[in-house]
């Protein structure tokens, strides 16, 4: 599986695609090292590490639509919460086993990689179209 910020993935305000970059790039290099079968206690820092990086972008969002009066902005925190949800049960599942498993690797593809790639493709581009309108009202 291919992990990399792509064009598909642009949703043209600079702020969040640059976190998007950054956050992909986290989730990547966690991966790899999954794969890699890195120790458990690697494993356990860099999905801490992604954590953080997370509750701070998600709060970044958060607070821009918050400034923006984006009318969807609850839904959009339900659907934060429900990655760091995923989250937790990542590192719940990777504490009760004896590291990085085949199986913990589909878990993170499936409840991260997929989930943030399509929540990026829907939501947050929602948002961008959205400021960008905000921004850009049409002409009369």
């Amino acid at each position: 599986m291919t992990i990399e910020f792509d064009d598909t993935l642009i949703t043209n305000n600079e702020l969040i695609d640059s976190q998007h970059k950054e956050l992909i790039e986290r989730i990547k290099k966690f991966v790899d090292s999954c794969e890699q079968r890195d120790s458990k206690v690697t494993a356990i820092n860099m999905l801490d590490y992604l954590v953080e990086y997370t509750d701070f972008h998600f709060s970044a969002e958060e607070k821009l639509q918050e400034e923006v009066n984006y009318p969807g902005l609850e839904e959009h925190k339900k659907k934060h919460e429900e990655f760091k949800k995923a989250l937790r049960s990542l590192d719940e599942f990777l504490e009760e086993s004896e590291g990085p498993t085949n199986a913990f690797v589909e878990q993170v593809k499936k409840n991260v990689v997929d989930w943030l790639f399509n929540h990026i493709k829907t939501f947050d581009r929602s948002v961008a179209e959205y400021i960008f309108m905000a921004d850009n009202p049409p002409c009369l």
